[in-house]
């Protein structure tokens, strides 16, 4: 995170927090056409709707016309950090122990800046991802330049698991021969 980007962070989490949203990243990237990218996820932990991203960009937009960060012009966009989310804060790499994940570090620590491997311990200060050959190496996130969730079938099915206590999965059964015989 940039220095520019944490001052955005500082300026509009208070607000998220205040409307029920944990602010997961704030990235401004694009050279010659900026995109301001707000990445916010629910407290409740429940997925985000339309109304989600919309009650957070009037948010955003009414406090970005306020203090006027970005001077240029630019887009904002809003997003939910979907399954195979960025890992930002420390309890994203806890509450995501035993998957997969991909983390870049800034430079080489022990011969290695590109990590891909199991999640299997995580504190304030590092996360402990275990490689292939059963080795573990230990990242601390001051040295963390990005690091995500990788998308694997576990990752979906904890997600699915995860989202059927919100009863925001419709869990029906389909039958593909049924919906044919409609058609005809």
């Amino acid at each position: 995170m940039t220095p520019f980007e944490a001052r955005l962070t500082n300026m509009l989490e208070p607000s998220l927090l205040g409307l029920g949203y944990d602010l997961v990243r704030v990235m401004l990237r694009g050279d010659v056409r900026k995109t301001l990218q707000v990445m916010a996820e629910r407290r409740d932990q429940r997925g985000m709707t339309t109304e989600d991203c919309e009650t957070i960009s009037e948010t955003v937009s009414a406090l970005l016309d306020v203090h006027d960060p970005i001077k240029e012009r630019y887009a904002l966009e809003i997003s939910s950090p979907g399954i195979d989310r960025p890992l930002v804060k420390p309890q994203d790499y806890t509450r995501y122990l035993g998957h997969e994940a991909k983390i870049d570090l800034k430079e080489m620590i022990d011969g290695r800046r590109h990590l891909r491997g199991i999640l299997v311990a995580a504190d304030d200060q590092k996360a402990t991802i275990k490689l292939e050959g059963n080795v573990t190496f230990e990242a601390p996130y001051h040295a963390v330049n990005r690091a995500k969730l990788v998308l694997t079938d576990e990752l979906i099915d904890a997600h699915l698991e995860f989202q059927k206590q919100f009863e925001t999965i419709n869990q029906e059964p389909v039958s593909v021969e049924a919906d044919l015989s409609q058609e005809k």
